[in-house]
């Protein structure tokens, strides 16, 4: 049996996926331990599994105001790197360390810069877990960045005009890592050959794609040694149970709803999402199910529409004609999975590079935050639902990803890397 840390940061989008890999990894036989933000403590501890405070703790999970700055499209990934994974990297590498000393191997998150060094230094493999095809900015394949969204439409201009994006990307985070190589020559580990948001911040034994091919296609600049898994499923059906009493009533007696959900983080900053989904629901005549959140219930509510705090996905996008989103890798995932046609308002991050994927693909359209009001809605709306090729694209896609098992590929690839090889899988 080896002994797994297993270390993530951010949203339950970023800590889901994980779970999937570590529940597959104990069945294997293996002693996963986790460390993460303390908020997921109970969490973690109630799967079964040891966990570890890691730093920073995730304070914006209950404060609106420091979720609006992490998600604002324009300056939110300066902001998170400077205030959030550099200011606290010492901690975070503390935390690691730790938990580590007696580790076999050790999976890192995105953001988690400072458990590559824990590695390093204490001489064990590890991998990258990456979620979204918009961390690789591939020149082949190249991603929407959110502060300069209209370099996309350079995407077809060949990889030369993409090569000038990623470069201009390098020079804006440059100031940004300073902490980083400051921290690595006291630890005395040698000094990185590129940049560590951008191209050297992969591992040199496994790199983990944790996204369906379906959603982007691996490209000859990927670290070598990437695997695609497909994506790994899991939104917590097990802790809450099944839908609650009145929301299965609801889906009984009518025709599929509309499903609007903005996913674990940017929910706790709704903006007017909610008031004009409402509204665009009504234009359209349809159902509506509204997953809130914490949010306080919308008043005044027609009997065509319910809002509940949660409901896990696998359970309710099923259910649904269209699913209206921000975006998010894991919200996207379900959707993808369920097989349904979807409308994508992004705010920030990897979101509007997931909105622009899945839009390719003919399963969805985009629109954005600035825009989202009940007449633009109800129009997309209506174009996804009367045109048949969308939900015929989305069936496909739904088809292809149900047959995919990400969780057993990530684990196969992981278990290849461990001091002996377990055999619990066969």
């Amino acid at each position: 049996m080896s002994r797994i840390v297993l270390t993530t940061i951010g949203s339950f989008g970023d800590l889901h996926p994980k779970i999937a890999i570590a529940q597959e990894l104990k069945k294997r036989g293996h002693n996963v331990v986790f460390a993460t933000h303390k908020e997921y403590q109970s969490k973690i501890e109630s799967l079964g599994f040891e966990f570890h405070r890691m730093r920073p703790d995730n304070t914006a999970l209950n404060d609106s105001e420091e979720m609006a700055r992490m998600m604002d499209l324009k300056t939110s990934t300066e902001y998170i790197i400077r205030n959030w994974v550099c200011a606290n990297l010492r901690e975070t590498y503390t935390d690691v360390m730790n938990c580590a000393k007696d580790a076999d191997f050790i999976i890192i998150g995105e953001g988690v810069v400072a458990a590559r060094f824990v590695a390093e230094k204490l001489g064990i493999r590890w991998t990258n877990a990456v979620l979204q095809p918009a961390a690789f900015l591939s020149v082949y394949d190249p991603s929407v960045i959110p502060v300069f969204p209209f370099l996309s439409k350079f995407r077809g201009l060949g990889s030369i005009a993409n090569q000038g994006v990623i470069q201009l990307s390098k020079i804006m985070t440059k100031s940004w890592a300073e902490p980083i190589h400051q921290l690595r020559r006291e630890l005395g580990l040698p000094p990185l050959v590129g940049n560590p948001f951008i191209e050297d911040k992969y591992s040199p034994f496994l790199v983990l794609a944790m996204f369906s091919s379906a959603f982007a296609k691996p490209q000859p600049d990927w670290a070598k040694n990437t695997v695609i898994t497909g994506f790994t499923f899991y939104d917590g059906s097990d802790e809450k149970g099944e839908i609650t009493p009145e929301l299965k009533q609801f889906l009984e007696v009518g025709e599929p709803p509309i499903v609007f959900t903005l996913g674990s983080a940017a929910v706790m900053t709704p903006g007017n999402f909610y008031q004009e989904s409402i509204q665009a629901a009504k234009l359209l005549n349809r159902r509506a199910v509204l997953l809130i959140g914490k949010n306080a219930p919308p008043e005044n509510l027609s009997e065509n529409t319910i809002a509940v705090g949660y409901t896990p996905y696998s359970q309710i996008f099923p259910r649904a004609c269209a699913i209206v989103h921000q975006g998010g890798i894991g919200t996207t995932a379900q959707a993808l999975r369920a097989g349904r046609p979807t409308l994508i308002m992004p705010y920030s991050h990897d979101q509007p590079d997931n909105a622009a994927r899945v839009e390719r693909l003919g399963t969805s359209k985009t629109i954005s935050r600035k825009q989202y009001s009940a007449a633009r809605v109800a129009k997309k709306l209506g174009e996804l639902l009367e045109n048949p090729s969308y939900a015929a694209k989305a069936t496909e896609i739904g088809q292809i990803i149900q047959a995919e098992n990400g969780v057993c590929v990530a684990c196969d690839a992981i278990e290849k890397q461990l001091p002996t090889i377990s055999n619990f899988s066969q």
